[in-house]
């Protein structure tokens, strides 16, 4: 299957995501199949391990959960049913706070903090159509991580409800987390040294 699945601007839904084969990755957004393939590179691999590392020994004992792709985020219209679901991600990392909004499928609802780790396939979709997804449906503060660049992205969900402009961090200085108040992330711990 690929993006070619789409035939006569057909859309897609949660309930045919579900009929697809456990052994391909996809993303569904507003109903349009993006295909998860090529698996990530050695960088991204280890940045996302390492960051996913850091939050859950800070989330030890806390209320808030840390999770790694593939984890399904399912993003509902109002008064849509599960299958009727246009949107399902699989972010490289998710921290949920709220535990109603967990279930044996992943989340339903908008997960607290979202990371994405950039990669030449994955950049545009994380920078644009991730982006708008995931402040159209108020997840609090997104991260795009690049360890190509050695640089993070921040922004924060105004209460306008949009993303003001990002804060931008490289490895010189320390990351400050919005949603885990006293997680602080130390970009040079965080890529591959050469």
């Amino acid at each position: 299957m690929a993006i070619a699945l789409r035939k006569n601007n057909e859309l897609f839904t949660y309930g045919d995501y579900m009929t697809w084969p456990d052994e391909e990755r996809w993303e569904l957004i507003d109903g349009v199949p993006y295909d998860m393939t090529p698996a990530p590179n050695r960088y991204h691999q280890y940045t996302s391990v390492k960051l996913l590392t850091e939050i859950a020994q800070f989330l030890k004992d806390k209320k808030c959960q840390v999770y790694a792709a593939p984890f399904d985020i399912r993003f509902p219209e109002a008064n849509q049913n599960e299958d009727e679901t246009l949107t399902v991600v699989q972010p490289d990392i998710s921290v949920i706070c709220d535990h109603s909004k967990l279930d044996s499928k992943g989340c339903k609802g908008a997960p607290d903090w979202i990371i994405e780790i950039l990669s030449p396939a994955t950049s545009k979709k994380d920078r644009v159509i991730k982006f708008y997804t995931y402040e159209r449906f108020g997840v609090k503060e997104y991260w795009l991580v690049s360890p190509d660049d050695k640089t993070v992205e921040v922004f924060i969900l105004g209460e306008n409800g949009k993303y003001g402009r990002p804060e931008y961090y490289t490895e010189e200085k320390i990351i400050p987390c919005f949603t885990l108040e006293g997680l602080n992330i130390n970009p040079a711990e965080i890529f591959v040294e050469e």
